[in-house]
């Protein structure tokens, strides 16, 4: 009996690390109304307020920043910070203020709809409006989720839909970060 234990553990570890899409219920979209208008201006990089410079540098230390964003929505500033880390890929980092501090929310890339975790694509293709990405941006939160923001053909502006991705499950999301 005991031989068995070990092949069949080892089976179900293998398993459990596919990860699985959370269907939608039957009804759910995945194509979100537009969020509120945020009012935007471009910043450079040598007039960002010290504390956003200081947040960023110390996520990724030696990360050149090209340009910069202040984002001003519901009452909130936030600031949307690009550019290269010390290998020259690129990034973009969301800050918010918070009691006077500022503190990076999600870490950013672009990536290919191909490259998203198949569950992602999944989770994404089963909502009653599905529709294939002309844009993907994967998002690092803090909290180790990874959303997959969808950005419909036409719809530059904002995503049209988003995923969670986090202990192996995918989920479509229903609510908007506040940044």
């Amino acid at each position: 009996m005991q031989k068995w234990v070990w092949p069949i553990t080892a089976a179900t570890l293998a398993l459990s690390g596919c990860g699985k899409a959370e269907a939608p219920a039957e009804s759910e979209k995945s194509v979100r109304e537009d969020g509120p208008a945020a009012q935007i201006s471009s910043v450079a990089a040598a007039d960002l307020p010290p504390g956003v410079q200081d947040a960023v540098r110390t996520r990724i230390p030696g990360m050149t920043i090209a340009e910069a964003e202040r984002k001003e929505r519901g009452g909130n500033i936030f600031y949307d910070v690009e550019g290269t880390r010390p290998d020259g890929s690129e990034v973009e980092l969301d800050l918010i203020e918070e009691a006077g501090a500022w503190r990076v929310v999600e870490m950013q890339r672009d990536i290919a709809w191909a490259d998203a975790p198949a569950p992602v694509r999944v989770a994404a293709g089963t909502a009653t409006d599905a529709f294939t990405p002309a844009r993907v941006i994967e998002s690092t939160q803090e909290d180790g989720t990874i959303v997959y923001e969808l950005f419909a053909p036409g719809k530059a502006d904002e995503p049209a839909a988003e995923v969670n991705w986090k202990d192996g499950k995918a989920m479509l999301r229903t609510e908007r970060n506040e940044y």
